[in-house]
Protein backbone atom coordinates (compact mmCIF):
# COMPACT_ATOMS: atom_id res chain seq x y z
CA UNK A 1 0.00 0.00 0.00
CA UNK A 2 1.27 3.56 -0.74
CA UNK A 3 -0.55 7.11 -0.81
CA UNK A 4 -0.07 8.40 -4.49
CA UNK A 5 -1.54 11.90 -5.33
CA UNK A 6 -4.65 12.03 -7.32
CA UNK A 7 -2.68 13.48 -10.39
CA UNK A 8 -1.20 10.12 -10.62
CA UNK A 9 -3.60 7.68 -9.73
CA UNK A 10 -4.92 5.67 -13.12
CA UNK A 11 -8.22 3.98 -13.52
CA UNK A 12 -8.37 0.51 -12.94
CA UNK A 13 -6.03 1.05 -9.66
CA UNK A 14 -7.15 -0.71 -6.62
CA UNK A 15 -7.94 1.02 -3.41
CA UNK A 16 -6.25 -0.03 0.05
CA UNK A 17 -8.23 1.98 2.38
CA UNK A 18 -11.75 4.24 2.14
CA UNK A 19 -11.38 7.22 0.37
CA UNK A 20 -12.79 10.08 2.56
CA UNK A 21 -13.43 13.92 2.12
CA UNK A 22 -12.17 16.77 4.21
CA UNK A 23 -14.91 16.76 6.63
CA UNK A 24 -14.73 12.78 6.65
CA UNK A 25 -17.53 11.54 4.46
CA UNK A 26 -16.76 7.99 2.94
CA UNK A 27 -16.84 8.63 -0.90
CA UNK A 28 -15.54 5.04 -1.83
CA UNK A 29 -14.32 2.35 0.40
CA UNK A 30 -11.40 -0.08 0.04
CA UNK A 31 -10.99 -2.62 -2.35
CA UNK A 32 -12.77 -0.64 -4.81
CA UNK A 33 -11.16 -0.78 -8.23
CA UNK A 34 -10.70 3.11 -9.72
CA UNK A 35 -12.61 4.26 -12.50
CA UNK A 36 -12.72 7.91 -14.15
CA UNK A 37 -15.84 8.98 -12.47
CA UNK A 38 -14.48 8.11 -8.92
CA UNK A 39 -11.68 10.20 -10.17
CA UNK A 40 -13.29 13.50 -10.99
CA UNK A 41 -15.22 13.07 -7.94
CA UNK A 42 -12.14 12.94 -5.81
CA UNK A 43 -11.24 16.40 -7.64
CA UNK A 44 -14.70 17.50 -7.24
CA UNK A 45 -14.01 16.97 -2.94
CA UNK A 46 -11.02 17.94 -2.84
CA UNK A 47 -9.06 14.67 -1.90
CA UNK A 48 -6.02 14.99 -2.57
CA UNK A 49 -4.50 11.21 -2.41
CA UNK A 50 -5.10 8.22 -1.71
CA UNK A 51 -4.13 4.36 -0.49
CA UNK A 52 -3.39 2.42 -3.45
CA UNK A 53 -2.95 -1.31 -3.45
CA UNK A 54 0.17 -2.90 -4.71
CA UNK A 55 2.61 0.06 -4.13
CA UNK A 56 5.39 0.36 -1.81
CA UNK A 57 6.00 3.71 0.27
CA UNK A 58 9.09 4.21 -1.99
CA UNK A 59 6.46 4.34 -5.33
CA UNK A 60 3.84 6.34 -3.54
CA UNK A 61 3.94 10.43 -3.21
CA UNK A 62 7.44 10.78 -5.01
CA UNK A 63 5.95 9.86 -8.60
CA UNK A 64 6.90 12.36 -10.98
CA UNK A 65 5.42 12.49 -14.85
CA UNK A 66 7.52 10.83 -16.91
CA UNK A 67 7.26 14.42 -18.95
CA UNK A 68 9.21 16.02 -15.63
CA UNK A 69 12.92 15.86 -15.56
CA UNK A 70 13.52 15.50 -11.43
CA UNK A 71 16.45 17.51 -11.22
CA UNK A 72 14.26 20.76 -13.08
CA UNK A 73 11.34 20.00 -10.78
CA UNK A 74 13.65 20.16 -7.68
CA UNK A 75 15.25 23.51 -9.11
CA UNK A 76 11.95 24.90 -9.74
CA UNK A 77 10.96 23.91 -5.85
CA UNK A 78 13.68 26.25 -4.64
CA UNK A 79 12.96 28.61 -6.67
CA UNK A 80 9.69 28.61 -5.10
CA UNK A 81 10.51 28.20 -2.00
CA UNK A 82 10.76 32.13 -0.80
CA UNK A 83 6.88 32.25 -1.57
CA UNK A 84 5.99 29.77 1.26
CA UNK A 85 8.32 31.13 3.93
CA UNK A 86 5.82 32.17 6.12
CA UNK A 87 3.72 28.78 5.74
CA UNK A 88 3.98 25.56 7.68
CA UNK A 89 6.13 23.73 4.92
CA UNK A 90 5.22 20.25 6.98
CA UNK A 91 1.26 20.69 6.09
CA UNK A 92 -0.09 18.27 3.38
CA UNK A 93 -1.88 21.16 2.24
CA UNK A 94 1.44 23.32 1.80
CA UNK A 95 3.11 20.06 0.78
CA UNK A 96 0.51 19.47 -2.53
CA UNK A 97 0.40 23.33 -3.13
CA UNK A 98 4.14 23.43 -3.26
CA UNK A 99 4.38 20.36 -5.64
CA UNK A 100 1.93 21.46 -7.84
CA UNK A 101 3.33 25.21 -7.87
CA UNK A 102 6.54 23.37 -8.75
CA UNK A 103 5.25 20.92 -11.47
CA UNK A 104 3.69 23.93 -13.09
CA UNK A 105 6.93 26.02 -12.98
CA UNK A 106 8.43 23.29 -15.29
CA UNK A 107 6.41 22.18 -17.31
CA UNK A 108 5.31 26.18 -18.21
CA UNK A 109 8.47 27.81 -18.09
CA UNK A 110 11.12 25.68 -20.03
CA UNK A 111 14.91 26.75 -19.81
Amino acid sequence: MGKVAIENIETGMILASDVHDRSGRMLLGAGAELTQKHLVIFRTWGVVEADIEGLGSEESMELIPADVDPLELAAAEQELAPLFRHTNRAHPAIIELMRISALRKVRHDPV
